[in-house]
């Protein structure tokens, strides 16, 4: 039986969806894609065609990265939140997604970005990683709260 399915977000764009309720700590889908190196992440991002270098990385421990675009599944549609109902763990070089409380049949699952930037840190930067998830206590952003 499925447990999630892919639709058009309310928040942004797509999203994913539960087709059954979850509860706290239910394991969902793990983020599939393709493992890269930075070096590799950073040549896709400055060939990339899609607007403000929009890509599906999830980082990994160890500097290396997911690539959801290349291999991925439905995981990589899941939205960002200040407010998330899920997180994402580590175990070796797998990303799983779990809940963190309660989702009901049809809410929308999130998990925080908290993208985690290094270097200069300019206006323009700030502004491509602006997002309004509608959280009660929303940043304005995707990047972690250092920002």
């Amino acid at each position: 039986m499925r447990r999630i399915a892919v639709r058009n977000s309310l928040i942004h764009g797509r999203g994913v969806f539960a087709l059954a309720n979850m509860a706290a700590g239910d394991p969902i889908i793990e983020y599939k894609g393709e493992i890269i190196t930075a070096k590799e992440a950073q040549r896709r991002v400055e060939r990339s065609t899609v607007e403000g270098g929009h890509t599906f990385f999830f980082n990994l421990d160890d500097g290396r990265i997911i690539d959801g675009a290349r291999g991925g599944n439905s995981a990589l549609w899941i939205n960002h939140s200040c407010a998330p109902n899920c997180k994402a763990e580590q175990q070796g070089d797998r990303i799983f997604i779990y809940a963190t409380r309660a989702i009901d049949e049809g809410g929308e699952l999130f998990i925080d970005y908290q993208l985690d930037i290094e270097g200069r840190r300019p206006a323009a930067l700030k502004r491509m990683y602006a997002f309004r998830c509608g959280a009660r206590r929303c940043r304005g952003t995707m990047l972690e709260a250092r920002w």
